[in-house]
C-alpha cells in the first residue's frame, strides 16, 4: 500500500547497542541517499518463511541499484527469542542482507507493528513510500522498489499459485497452540517445533533439529483434512499453523 504523499511520515531510527546479524550496527542517518526496505520477520512464523524468498530475491536484483534490506527479527515464541537461535536461523536460512536482532521488540514498539511479516519501503529522504501486513502484494512492492531505485524490471514471477495477483484465497483454520489433534481447513499445515526428536504427522515421521517452524503437510488448493499430530520424547510444540489454499470447493483428504 502506498503511504499517504502528504504525511511526510519519517522512518524511527534503528536502536543501538542492541545485536545484529551479517552486518556491524547501523542507523537510519547512515542510509539517507538510499531506498530502504525493512521486514519485521520471525524465524518461527511459517507467513514470515513463505515472504523470505521474495525479499531474497530482491536483495540479489537491486542491491547494486541502491536497495538495501534490513531484516528486524521480532521473536513471538520463547524459542525464537534467544540470539544465538537468531543466528542459527540467518545462517541456516540463507538471508544474505543484515538482520537486528530486535529480541527486547524496541523497534517493534517504535513501528507501533502488529504483526508477521510486516515490511516497510522508505525513500532516499528516510520518508515512508510503501508499507505492507502479511503475506501477498509482492508485485507492487517490487514495482515501488524499481520506482525508486529508477530501473524498470518485470517483477518476480509468483513462487506459488496463492501469491498470484487477485487469487482468490479461502480462510483457513485458525492456529492453534501447541499441538492440534482433529479437522482443519487449509493449503498447508506447520509446526513450531523446537528440540531434538520425532513428530509423527499422519503417520509420517518428521526429525526434528533446530527451532523454527516445520511445514507437515502442503496441498495444491484449499483442502479439508484430518491431523494426526504426535509429539515424541525430546520436541516441544509451541503451535500449529496453517497457511491459505487456492479457493474452490475444498477437496478432502
Amino acid at each position: 500500500m502506498r503511504a499517504p504523499p502528504h504525511a511526510a511520515i519519517g522512518a524511527p531510527e534503528l536502536p543501538l547497542g542492541i545485536p545484529w546479524a551479517n552486518g556491524d550496527p547501523m542507523t537510519m542517518g547512515r542510509l539517507l541517499g538510499r531506498t530502504v526496505l525493512i521486514e519485521f520477520w520471525d524465524f518461527c512464523r511459517p507467513n514470515s518463511l513463505r515472504t523470505l524468498p521474495y525479499l531474497k530475491a530482491w536483495h540479489e536484483r537491486y542491491h547494486g541499484d541502491g536497495l538495501r534490506i534490513l531484516g528486524v527479527h521480532s521473536p513471538g515464541f520463547g524459542c525464537s527469542a534467544p540470539e544465538q537461535a537468531v543466528r542459527d536461523a540467518v545462517a541456516r536460512l540463507q538471508i544474505p542482507y543484515p538482520v537486528l536482532i530486535d529480541s527486547e521488540l524496541l523497534l517493534w514498539q517504535e513501528y507501533e507493528n502488529e504483526g508477521w511479516p510486516a515490511r516497510y519501503l522508505w525513500d532516499e529522504r528516510g520518508i515512508l513510500f510503501e508499507y505492507h501486513y502479511g503475506e501477498g502484494a509482492y508485485q507492487d512492492t517490487e514495482r515501488a522498489i524499481g520506482e525508486l531505485v529508477g530501473v524498470e524490471r518485470e517483477p518476480l514471477a509468483p513462487l506459488r499459485p496463492e501469491d498470484t495477483p487477485g487469487a482468490q484465497l479461502a480462510p483457513q483454520s485458525a492456529d492453534v497452540a501447541g499441538a492440534h489433534q482433529g479437522p482443519y481447513e487449509a493449503g498447508g499445515v506447520w509446526a513450531v517445533l523446537d528440540g531434538h526428536g520425532t513428530v509423527r504427522v499422519n503417520g509420517r515421521a518428521v526429525e526434528v533439529t533446530h527451532p523454527g517452524a516445520y511445514p507437515l503437510l502442503e496441498h495444491p488448493v484449499h483442502t479439508r483434512g484430518v491431523l494426526a499430530l504426535e509429539i515424541g520424547p525430546g520436541v516441544d510444540c509451541y503451535a500449529t499453523c496453517f497457511t491459505p489454499g487456492l479457493a474452490g470447493e475444498p477437496t478432502a483428504t
